[in-house]
């Protein structure tokens, strides 16, 4: 019997591996030997990284409506309802203007933030997989892979923005139309209800997608070089070949995200909230953090290195060269 040649196993793809050589990097990275000045540098990367993805606005507006004279809270919207509607239309004039430079003011500086969080990921990804702290160099060296990452990544906020904020709308719709009827109706609240699981559903999937990209697409473009479609075509033949491994993947990312969380809060709760507060300052919140956000870094990077060598961005160490025997040991001939 004629068996043909058999093609190599599969390398072993695990979710709990990439944790003990994450540890091992975060503390030989920033504790073996403790370097402040690297720490801050490293930090700068990291929060060039997250520029505008700190979470959304707060407005600062309080719309006090509690002791509202008109008693029911559906009556106080309806009430509010009509006067914001006669206000607007008396300041028409000057209201629309303004908000259209709002929104192209708005669209400027988040085109600007994604351009200089494109810069850091990389930047960061550099210091994490090198063990070194540089910002200028990194900041010079992956200009085009940053681009190439800006441009994807403003084409996919660009197109999250078209297929939810309709859906927002829609629900908005739906839910003052009910309010100003002044009784609930059961067709408008399963329309409701139904528009919100489809929003969810595709929050869920715009964040699959953003996951990917940062965690495994990213690193194939600091190894190849390449533009981001390209890197992703690439990723998507990993995917398609071990599709359970990555929902697994996903799913533990989940679980870790969870026991992150709980050090944090207890961290904040052992130091009488003075870490918490340290957290919330934009640059130092992120030097204060960067055990954890190294050791995000590292896990994902490890565990794309499980896939192959290909995929493993950390260098190689040198390998010890055999010592050279003495002189007055090498035999003579002749």
């Amino acid at each position: 019997m004629n068996i043909g040649p058999l093609s190599p196993p599969s390398p072993p793809i695990g979710v709990t591996e990439p944790i003990l050589p994450a540890y091992e990097r975060v503390k030989r990275m920033l504790f073996k030997p403790f370097d402040l000045g690297k720490w801050f540098i490293i930090g700068f990367c990291a929060w060039l990284a997250a520029l505008g993805e700190s979470g959304g606005f707060n407005t600062g507006y309080n719309f006090n409506t509690g002791n509202s004279r008109h008693g029911q809270p559906a009556e106080s919207f309806r009430h509010f309802y009509f006067q914001a509607r006669d206000y607007v239309q008396e300041n028409f004039y000057w209201i629309v203007p303004v908000a259209i430079l709002f929104v192209l003011l708005s669209l400027a500086v988040w085109v600007v933030l994604v351009w200089l969080s494109s810069r850091g990921k990389f930047m960061f990804l550099h210091c994490v997989a090198l063990n070194t702290a540089e910002v200028q160099a990194p900041w010079q060296k992956y200009a085009g892979v940053a681009n190439s990452l800006c441009w994807f990544r403003l084409g996919l906020g660009l197109a999250g923005l078209i297929v939810m904020l309709p859906l927002l709308a829609l629900i908005a719709v739906v839910i003052v139309k009910m309010i100003m009827a002044g009784r609930p109706s059961l067709p408008a609240i399963m329309l409701s209800a139904g528009l919100a699981m489809g929003f969810a559903l595709v929050a869920v999937i715009f964040s699959i997608i953003r996951k990917f990209l940062l965690d495994f697409v990213v690193p194939i473009m600091f190894l190849r070089g390449g533009k981001c479609l390209a890197a992703w075509r690439e990723f998507f033949e990993l995917l398609a070949g071990r599709p359970w491994q990555f929902i697994l993947y996903l799913l533990f990312q989940i679980a870790l995200a969870l026991a992150i969380g709980m050090l944090v809060f207890f961290a904040v709760i052992f130091t009488c909230c003075l870490a918490g507060c340290l957290m919330l300052l934009p640059y130092l919140g992120t030097v204060l953090l960067l055990p954890v956000l190294v050791f995000q870094r590292s896990y994902a990077l490890y565990y794309l290195a499980q896939y192959g060598p290909q995929y493993d961005v950390f260098p190689a160490p040198p390998a010890s060269e055999p010592p050279t025997p003495p002189t007055s040991l090498v035999p003579l001939v002749g």
